[in-house]
Formats: C-alpha cells, structure tokens, sequence
C-alpha cells in the first residue's frame, strides 16, 4: 500500500505553488538582468550594480559597516556583486524547480534580509524596497514550512522514494512532512517575530506606524563637513544621504559668503559642469563627476572638494558660509571655521 504521509505537506506546497514561482524569479531574474540581458557587473559600465549598492550605505539599517567597508574596496565589491549574482541564479532556480525548497528557502530569507536592512529606506512612492524586503522574508519563512508540493522536484523524488529522501536531514533541506514537534508554536512564534520586525522596520525607515511620515527618496540632502581653509585652498567634503537612487543632485552653484550674507565668490552651473577632476576627490564607488550642466551627486556618494579662493583670499578673514545649490532650488549651507 502507497505511503500517503507526505499528502498534506504535497498539498500545502501545492498551494503556494504560485509564491514558489514568483519568488523564485524574483531572484533569478536579478541574475537575468544582471548578465544575459545587459552587463551590470562590469564596474566599467553604466549601470554597475556595485553603484546601487552604494546607494544602500547612508540609511542602511545595522549593516552599514559593512557596505561601507566594499564600497570602499572596489575589488571586494566587485567579489561580493559576482557572489551575490550567482546566489540569487542558485536559489531562485532552484525555487522555481522545488529542488531542495527548505534550503532554498533559508536562501530566500536571507536575501530579503539583506534586501530590508540595506535598502528598506529607498522608494520614492510606494516603499518599494521595504516591501520587497518583507514580503520575501515572510515568503520565504512560508516556503519554509510547506515546503513544495506536486510539479517539484523534491516532490518527484519522495514519489520515487529515493533513499536520501527517507533520511531526516531530507525534511530540512527539501520537503515532506514537517519535522517539528509543535508546529503551531514555531509557526506562531517565527510569524510574530516576521510581523514585530516588520513594524519597527516600517517605523524606522519612514515612521508608518506612529508619528509623522518621512520618506528619505524624495528630496536630496546633502550633508557638508570637514571645512578646512589652507593657503588659498577651501577644501570640504559632501556626502549626499537622501534623495531619488536613480538620479543624482545636480549642483549648479557654490557660493562664499561673508557675514552679512554676501557672495565673495561663486561657481554657477557652467563652471561646475567643468570642475577639475583633480580637485575631486571620491571615497566611493559612486561618485561625485561632472555632467553636461551640473556637478553631480549620487546617492550615497561621498567627496572632498577643493576650491581655489586665490582672488578672495586676501580676505580670508571675512570668509564665513559655505553655500551650496541644487538645481531644485534647495541650499544648503555650513559655516567656515
């Protein structure tokens, strides 16, 4: 007689069939994207994903040491985009397949881990990363527990009754029935926890819970420390935090101020289109670089930037503010100490 134990898992891993498949590329298609599409891991090329990555560090939430410390080591960057790439072709292959679907699945939390911590703050209308990021944690938590069911490859070896399939360690890493004791306390307590780090998470990075909402993609910001005057050199550094991923903030005008708020000297749009790349100097990949009509900054980039003041240094006493301008109209503004 045919062993029917494994008939209410089937069913269950049946009937997340479709999040199995739409999770799966999710995944896959990243590696898709990334190589047979077009070639975003070329650090060469527009479009570099190590660039995006840089665009995770300022509001990343727990792991920015980490980010910063690749972006900062383009070689170890360019290693952890190629193994990431071929992370998520694996899992989300093997997802798609119903090929070991518990492993994968442990796959699939971690990235969208990753996804939420790194990026959850990015999303100009609809918070897409974060919900992204915890969509796939509870997916992947799902496909955790019911494993996969008919049209799986796991599903086609318990059929055949492979013997590694009657081992334990099978139930872990692929499917079949639960290996748990008390299945609706895991459940319970994995689900609470899933929603108790989706609600601070939703707080942390926007405040949807209580309080007053904020979106850190729509306005850029850009932070101005490290103000130094030597000789006829004002030296500073920019670091944009916020603002659109996709774009950069334009700038099209740094202005010296005197006390009063006077201009002792200006750079309009046209001079900083054409501002010396040897007066640039960047800390990420994602840099700071000269466009057609504009100086422009990419989230997350960071730079020193020198200014020659030969023609105003005579006055260096009365040098007090430092001015900068987005094409958008926002100012931002740093006191020269």
């Amino acid at each position: 007689m045919k062993n029917n134990t494994n008939q209410p898992t089937d069913m269950a891993g049946l009937y997340t069939l479709s999040i199995r498949m739409v999770i799966g590329w999710t995944y896959f298609s990243a590696f898709w994207r990334r190589l047979v599409l077009e070639n975003k891991l070329d650090p060469d090329e527009a479009g570099y994903i190590g660039e995006k990555f840089n665009h995770f560090l300022p509001n990343a939430l727990g792991i920015k040491p980490i980010i910063e410390y690749l972006v900062t080591h383009p070689e170890a960057l360019h290693t952890s985009m190629v193994t990431f790439t071929i992370v998520e072709a694996v899992v989300g292959l093997f997802i798609i397949l119903g090929l070991f679907t518990r492993l994968m699945s442990i796959g699939i939390f971690g990235l969208a881990m990753g996804i939420l911590l790194g990026s959850g703050w990015i999303g100009t209308t609809c918070l897409d990363e974060w919900q992204i990021g915890v969509l796939g944690i509870a997916g992947g938590f799902t496909l955790f527990l019911t494993g996969s069911g008919s049209y799986s490859l796991d599903q086609y070896f318990l059929k055949k009754d492979f013997n590694f399939t009657q081992k334990i360690g099978f139930k872990w890493l692929g499917s079949g029935t639960f290996p748990i004791l008390n299945p609706k306390l895991f459940v319970l307590i994995g689900s609470l926890l899933i929603f108790g780090l989706t609600l601070y998470t939703n707080q942390h990075f926007h405040g949807g819970v209580w309080g007053t909402l904020h979106n850190k993609s729509v306005k850029p910001k850009i932070e101005i420390s490290n103000i130094s005057l030597k000789n006829s050199d004002l030296k500073f550094e920019v670091y944009r935090t916020e603002g659109v991923d996709v774009y950069g903030s334009f700038l099209i005008g740094i202005h010296i101020l005197n006390e009063k708020g006077d201009i002792l000297k200006t750079l309009d749009q046209t001079e900083l289109s054409k501002f010396s790349k040897e007066n640039i100097n960047n800390h990420y990949v994602a840099k700071v670089k000269n466009g057609k009509y504009s100086l422009i900054i990419p989230l997350g980039a960071k730079a020193d930037l020198t200014i020659k003041i030969d023609e105003i240094f005579a006055q260096k006493d009365e040098i007090h503010t430092l001015k900068l301008i987005d094409i958008s109209g926002i100012e931002w503004t740093a006191r020269i100490k």
